[in-house]
C-alpha cells in the first residue's frame, strides 16, 4: 500500500485515517492494541502521529488488511520475527512505489 502524505513533523488523526481508508476510531483502535503506536498529544488532547508512528501504522495496515492477518496474528508475527516482518513490509512499500511511478510514466507516454 502507498500511502500519501505531506512530509510534516505531525500528522492529525484524521489524515492518518483517510491516508489508510479508514475511520478515525479503527486509528485508535490499533493505538490501543499496539504499544509500538505512541501519538504525542496537544493540550487539547488531540493525538498528533510522527514519521515513525506512520510506518508502524503502514506495517499494522499491511499485515491485517492486505495479509488478512487477525490483530492477535499481528501481534505474535511481530513479536516472533520483528526485523524479518518489517523489512519485508519496507521492500513491498518500496516496490509499490515504483510500480506506481511506473504507471505514472507508462500513462504520459
Amino acid at each position: 500500500m502507498h500511502i500519501e502524505l505531506p512530509k510534516k513533523r505531525y500528522y492529525k488523526i484524521g489524515e492518518v485515517a483517510n491516508a489508510f481508508g479508514v475511520t478515525s476510531s479503527m486509528i485508535r483502535y490499533w493505538e490501543q492494541e499496539f504499544d509500538m503506536i505512541k501519538p504525542k498529544k496537544n493540550s487539547k488532547g488531540d493525538r498528533m502521529f510522527t514519521e515513525t508512528d506512520i510506518e508502524n501504522f503502514k506495517l499494522i495496515y499491511h499485515l491485517a488488511k492486505e495479509q488478512g492477518y487477525s490483530l492477535e496474528g499481528v501481534r505474535k508475527k511481530l513479536r516472533e520475527k520483528p526485523k524479518e516482518t518489517i523489512t519485508n513490509a519496507k521492500i513491498i512499500s518500496r516496490l509499490e512505489s515504483i510500480k506506481t511511478e511506473l504507471i505514472k510514466i507508462k500513462n504520459q507516454l
